[in-house]
């Protein structure tokens, strides 16, 4: 059974408590990521009812924002997320080889994880650092000014944390 932790529906609460009465729909996006980071980093439809039945809304409802937003996950991702933006700005400046390389590099392309579950590439919409292109967000983190050895270094950091984390 689907359900969150003491302290997670402790948080859900809290952030229900921050809208007027009858405007929880505005705790969703919040909610989802309690909810990504509670059940496997990913948002399976029964996690997303759930979310549903917590809020009082409609499945579809939050089916339609989980499926619009790139920060949320439809399915398992790997440890490490690399959303390479693929709009104008960094496209001028490169973001489309930089998409290339890290395809040849991880032997995956947009939408997929590599085999060992190390590694998921996305491509996003803009992600607001023009000035900073080509870039790439890394979960909380921007990584700008992308260059092949740049992607390389980073890659190179992610493994070597993965190794001393495990």
């Amino acid at each position: 059974m689907i359900q969150f932790s003491e302290e997670k529906l402790k948080q859900v609460a809290e952030i229900i408590t921050r809208y007027p009465e009858g405007k929880q729909k505005s705790a969703l996006l919040p909610v989802l990521h309690l909810a990504q980071e509670e059940f496997g980093g990913w948002l399976d439809v029964p996690v997303m009812d759930y979310v549903a039945s917590l809020l009082q809304l409609e499945p579809i409802e939050v089916y339609e924002v989980a499926s619009f937003y790139t920060m949320y996950n439809l399915k398992p991702v790997g440890k490490y997320v690399f959303e390479v933006c693929w709009t104008g700005p960094c496209m001028l400046n490169g973001s489309d080889d930089i998409i290339t390389y890290i395809k040849e590099k991880l032997g995956i392309g947009p939408g997929e994880t590599t085999a060992d579950g190390m590694f998921t590439l996305k491509t996003a919409e803009c992600l607001g650092a023009c000035g900073y292109a080509p870039m790439m967000q890394m979960g909380k983190f921007y990584k700008e000014h992308l260059t092949k050895e740049k992607v390389d270094a980073i890659i190179e950091e992610c493994r070597r944390n993965a190794a001393t984390n495990n």
